[in-house]
């Protein structure tokens, strides 16, 4: 049901699950925390392999003995019953190596880190910003379900209660794992709280999720840095107009530019915008090698623009649509309140499915 070479890394992983449960035992690495954390998380990440490999092994067994058991039956309706069980136990035992074939697929590196989450208005004026904003409270709810914490670095916001733009940095396992479907752009169909003839208006915004970069992965040389510092302009106080707060940070060899006001202090603004620039420069380099490579990483199911449409928000309809699988829920009361799985756990099934198929 294997082929030989999956056999022997799956032989592997079961070595080094039981070489790492002895390892835990020591009574030496129970004294040296980071060692714990480390041989901890990596057990914890071949536990799934080991246990689904104990299910096909059982499964496999069921099967051959019920075969082996219906060989010597005479009585039809016990032959029957066998003959059916190791059919039962067989298309169990499918399914237990697939669901193998998938937990070895090589992970996206990337996937465990936190992410920064930049949301812009596009076309569509006041409810295009209204929209922007909606799509940022989403994200703080599902944050909030995930129990991941969320920290605003810039935004942009409109008199009307929307935002022009906007980031924060999401912080917690698997953050950016589990947002990188967000990328790319969004529509809604609504009627304005402004339009007064019940008119369906379509409006856009476009999201940016960035795998959030260490410090030693993006070295940033300090000549290659023009930083201006400016009062702020957005909430934050009493003193937020009267201090030169606001930080905003040009690189000079790519031209990025990161502005970051959330904070009265200036070193805290300016800490956060290397951080979100750090992270604009990893995910561009990231993006550069697999174009020399010519092979497109696809963060997304479908092309991995960032430019394409990736879904719609009927709000008359009470439908999502997400176009790169062609998936409609019409749950979107769910999805608004941060209920994102009903959108990216098939996402990530369809993803999965095609590297199976050896589509990427």
């Amino acid at each position: 049901m294997l082929d030989p070479g999956l056999e022997a890394r799956l032989e592997a992983v079961r070595e080094r699950s039981e070489a790492l449960s002895r390892q835990l035992e020591d009574p030496a690495v129970s004294q040296d925390p980071a060692q714990l954390e480390r041989l901890g998380r990596e057990l914890s990440d071949l536990r799934p392999v080991v246990e689904a490999l104990a299910r096909l092994r059982a499964a496999e067994t069921a099967a051959r003995e019920a075969r082996g058991l219906a060989e010597g039956e005479r009585d039809p309706e016990m032959l029957a019953y066998l003959e059916g069980e190791a059919r039962r136990e067989t298309e169990a035992a499918e399914h237990h190596a697939q669901e193998l074939r998938r937990l070895l697929l090589p992970r996206d590196p990337d996937e465990r880190r936190d992410a920064v989450v930049e949301i812009r208005s596009g076309t569509g004026g006041e409810e295009a910003a209204l929209f922007a904003a909606d799509l940022m409270r989403m994200y703080l709810r599902f944050a909030e379900r995930r129990h991941w914490q969320v920290e605003l670095t810039d935004s942009s916001p409109t008199e009307g209660g929307g935002f022009k733009e906007v980031t924060f940095e999401v912080r917690g396992r698997g953050a950016y794992g589990e947002l990188r479907f967000e990328s790319g752009v969004h529509r809604v169909q609504r009627v304005p709280k402004t339009e007064s003839q019940g008119r369906i208006h379509t409006s856009a915004a476009s999201v940016v999720v960035l795998p959030e970069a260490e410090e030693l992965e993006v070295e940033i040389a300090d000549e290659d840095l023009r930083v201006d510092v400016f009062r702020s302009t957005g909430p934050g106080g009493q003193s937020v107009n009267t201090t030169d707060s606001a930080v905003r940070i040009t690189h000079l060899p790519t031209g990025l530019v990161v502005t970051c006001q959330d904070e009265k202090s200036q070193h805290k603004n300016r800490a956060k915008a290397l951080r979100v620039l750090r992270s604009r420069l990893y995910d561009l380099r990231q993006r550069e090698r697999d174009q020399e490579l010519q092979q497109t990483r696809r963060a997304m199911v479908g092309h991995g623009d960032r430019s394409e449409k990736v879904r719609t928000y009927n709000f008359n309809e009470g439908r999502v649509t997400d176009h790169r699988i062609d998936l409609k829920v019409y749950q979107l009361p769910r999805v608004m309140e941060g209920e994102l799985e009903l959108l990216t756990e098939p996402l990530r099934e369809a993803e999965q499915a095609r590297r199976l198929a050896g589509e990427e």
